[in-house]
């Protein structure tokens, strides 16, 4: 089953120590065993000795299973560096780079975790855990009041996935392939999807440029529609799971690779590259889970003195960097199996991904703001909401014939480079257009 997340095939990591992928049972002790001439460690019986060094090598062999994990030399800097309140740029940076290792270990628990509950909860806990990055940042930025933060970063999230990551797979891909197909059933429930998010941030934007010349309270109006719209679109999501695991899992069951290797021996790869036993995965999650909490923290923090510092608006950090940050990890997986000619595979994990974002990750924020006392509302700006609409749009007419190339590819790359550049010179205190919106409406 694929996920929103970035550690779908656990082959698919590159390793920085050759020959770690063997079987290997969590945290359970094992015997000694011969492996090119030297032992794991002494067997000893005494608990407190074996214990220890178990857990010392699992650890090892989790770090080692990927070059990206060289970068949690930042984890323990960006706390430094916040808890002692160094420069404002400094602590942004060093936790910045800092929380991309932690994004990727979130992810690789997170699937050694779900695979072993089965398909049903196995999904739903890749599609709660899949984004916990932009979640925990999210929820960070929402207790400090930064609303346009929250909002920035989960369109920027989305667009990230649909624009950047996709374009890179048919760009990466199509360099190989002349073209590459993709199961059109799957793309069009999800580009459907889509649709409907996009409209969820559409009606608030015009009932707002409609109640604008109005005497009532506008701000309590979009309340009410955005709370009632958060509800709507939790319960269309929890559809989706259900469609996507139950009722009609076998239109999704080419997602977990397209060729016969995978559906012949994914299963045994699968085990045999089993690296996390369910307590220590679980121990993994929650270890990571407070280590980008506290680096979270320290970069939120930190943005409103980079924009005084940089010149950098809150809508651009939050709708390009934040997401770099959560991202990455998924952003590679994509690629690399775009690279293997599992399209599946990777529509899955780009557009997966943004509907967690869409569906499910900001109707949550926008539900806990309710709870906690804060107007978090599904109004953004107008620009805002055009270039998500744009956006979809385009994607949507890309995928609809189930075949990809590089131009394609191009065209998504370019479309996100345009965005990105708009959002660099778009300030954060320009009004929201609503008179020039309610003109279209009337």
């Amino acid at each position: 089953m694929s996920s929103g997340n970035g550690s779908l095939q656990p082959g698919e990591r590159t390793s920085l120590l050759s020959g770690s992928s063997r079987p290997y049972s969590g945290l359970a002790p094992h015997e000694e065993q011969e492996h090119g001439g030297h032992h794991h460690h002494p067997k000893d019986a005494r608990v407190w000795v074996r214990w220890p060094l178990h857990v010392v090598r699992l650890t090892w062999l989790t770090l080692v299973r990927d070059y990206v994990n060289l970068l949690l030399v930042f984890v323990p800097l960006g706390i430094i560096a916040g808890a002692l309140k160094w420069d404002s740029t400094a602590v942004f940076v060093l936790n910045f780079f800092a929380i991309i290792p932690l994004a990727s270990l979130l992810s690789f628990a997170t699937e050694e975790l779900s695979a072993t509950m089965g398909q049903a909860l196995g999904g739903l806990m890749n599609a709660t855990f899949g984004n916990a990055v932009e979640l925990i940042v999210s929820i960070i930025a929402l207790k400090d009041n930064q609303i346009r933060v929250v909002q920035a970063s989960m369109l920027g999230s989305i667009l990230s996935n649909i624009l950047l990551v996709l374009g890179c797979c048919f760009f990466v891909g199509g360099l190989w392939y002349p073209e590459q197909s993709f199961n059109t059933t799957v793309a069009s429930t999800m580009s459907s999807l889509m649709a409907v998010a996009s409209a969820s941030l559409i009606i608030p934007a015009t009932l707002y440029a409609a109640l604008s010349e109005s005497h009532h309270n506008a701000r309590n109006n979009i309340l009410v529609l955005s709370h009632g719209t958060a509800i709507i679109l939790l319960i269309i999501y929890v559809m989706y799971l259900y469609f996507q695991l139950r009722s009609h899992a076998q239109l999704f069951e080419e997602t977990n690779g397209s060729d016969s290797e995978i559906a012949n021996g994914g299963e045994e790869g699968e085990e045999e590259e089993r690296l996390l036993n369910p307590i220590a995965a679980t121990v993994a999650l929650v270890v990571v889970t407070i280590l980008v909490a506290i680096c979270a923290d320290y970069l939120v923090g930190s943005i409103d003195s980079i924009v005084q510092t940089t010149g950098m608006s809150k809508t651009f950090i939050g709708l390009v960097l934040i997401p770099i940050v959560g991202n990455a990890a998924e952003h590679v997986t994509a690629v690399v199996v775009a690279y293997k000619d599992k399209m599946d595979l990777a529509i899955g994990v780009a557009i997966g991904s943004s509907l967690q974002i869409a569906l499910f990750v900001t109707p949550f924020l926008v539900i806990l703001g309710w709870i906690i006392g804060i107007e978090m509302t599904l109004h953004f700006q107008t620009f805002e909401t055009v270039a998500f609409f744009i956006s979809g749009l385009v994607v949507t007419l890309l995928i609809q014939d189930g075949k990809s190339n590089y131009l394609e590819g191009g065209m998504c790359l370019g479309m996100y480079l345009i965005l990105a550049l708009a959002f660099y010179v778009y300030p954060d205190d320009v009004s929201d257009g609503a008179g020039v919106l309610s003109k279209l409406v009337n």
